[in-house]
């Protein structure tokens, strides 16, 4: 039976928390200061309520409408996922994680490639639909964010994330505080051209980065393979029951780990390209470590192993300087909800402390 005053909430891996409830000298123990994250993926929008700790106790998903839809269809998503969640967890603020271009100031969506946003309000927007404050950014960044906070670079001062996807994305941290540059729109990581010449990117570019060291790039590898009816293929062919469109990056990394030598020789290609890339990026910033995040690194050590030599092989100095650490991210899918809730925190804060102020002047005449 639970205490007079208190209530108690479940999350979504049945850990409860719990508001106190006033104690005998009249002091009201605070609840924790929850935030909902939200993180709008190519085909999935979810939200979630995350604790000060980084403790996800609640979470809820949908489809992500089509990018030829208007922005408000996004917003509606949005809105209809958290708003049941406001209902049922006490919410200072929440943070919304964006694949695309998200302006300096955190408040617009500058452009968002897999959604219909350009130059899209959505801070001011969402704010004024859930009545409660609202931060925006980079997807990338939050995932970063989380990883230092909660997850893979606790203690590291200078860290770069990678998430591998569809694209690849990328977080830079210096000494506690997210590098977003000059116009917001840092870490575009996978937009650097390492291959002059090459794949065409969506981008409008030649022999982007993520051309080469993404999901889209196993998959392509894996169907190239088989239509010059290689040998080598016949694994992942069976796989598909012959249809190659059937193929996919989880897929391959499946097979893989069987033991199919054809994919997993495709893994350390892709794992070949990423070294090369987290080199340019050593060269140029000189993180400590490297968290490496996003779909693709489901595959572990098949695509870290590789990348770890291939690193080695093209750094600058090598043999003469410090090498950064390249590791797994922990948080899986849920690090950019997390982060994103938790950078929503630092606004929550100032929130939360207005609001105590307003009730204790509601219940204390002499604070009026």
């Amino acid at each position: 039976m639970n205490p007079v005053g208190a209530s108690v909430s479940t999350g979504g891996n049945g850990t409860p928390w719990r508001r106190e409830p006033r104690t005998g000298s009249g002091v009201l123990t605070l609840p924790p200061l929850l935030t909902v994250g939200v993180d709008i993926g190519g085909t999935k929008v979810a939200a979630g309520v995350v604790t000060p700790q980084g403790q996800l106790l609640e979470c809820v998903k949908a489809d992500t409408p089509h990018l030829s839809q208007s922005p408000q269809v996004v917003e509606d998503t949005i809105t209809e996922l958290v708003q049941p969640l406001m209902r049922r967890h006490e919410i200072y603020a929440v943070g919304i994680g964006a694949a695309g271009f998200v302006d300096s100031a955190r408040s617009s969506v500058l452009f968002a490639p897999h959604l219909s946003w350009r130059n899209e309000p959505l801070r001011e927007v969402m704010s004024q639909r859930l009545r409660v404050p609202v931060v925006v950014e980079n997807d990338a960044n939050a995932a970063a964010w989380a990883e230092w906070r909660f997850g893979a670079g606790r203690g590291e001062g200078h860290l770069v994330c990678v998430t591998l996807g569809t694209g690849i994305g990328g977080g830079v941290l210096v000494d506690g505080a997210l590098q977003r540059g000059r116009y917001g729109v840092a870490g575009e990581f996978g937009h650097m051209q390492v291959a002059p010449g090459g794949h065409r990117c969506e981008c409008g570019n030649r022999g982007c980065w993520e051309q080469y060291a993404s999901g889209n790039a196993l998959v392509r590898e894996g169907r190239e393979l088989a239509l010059a009816k290689s040998p080598m293929a016949h694994g992942l062919l069976r796989r598909v029951e012959g249809d190659m469109s059937r193929l996919t990056g989880p897929l391959v990394t499946e097979v893989a780990a069987a033991g199919d030598q054809a994919a997993v020789e495709l893994l350390a290609d892709v794992g070949d390209w990423l070294g090369i890339g987290l080199a340019n990026i050593a060269a140029a910033l000189d993180p400590g470590i490297f968290v490496i995040g996003g779909g693709v690194s489901d595959a572990g050590e098949l695509l870290l192993g590789p990348a770890r030599e291939s690193f080695r092989r093209k750094l600058t100095g090598r043999g003469f300087r410090p090498e950064a650490r390249i590791v797994r991210a922990e948080l899986g899918n849920d690090a950019g909800l997390i982060g994103s809730a938790d950078l929503a925190r630092q606004v929550a804060r100032r929130f939360g402390r207005s609001r105590r102020q307003r009730q204790r002047r509601r219940t204390n005449p002499r604070e009026r």
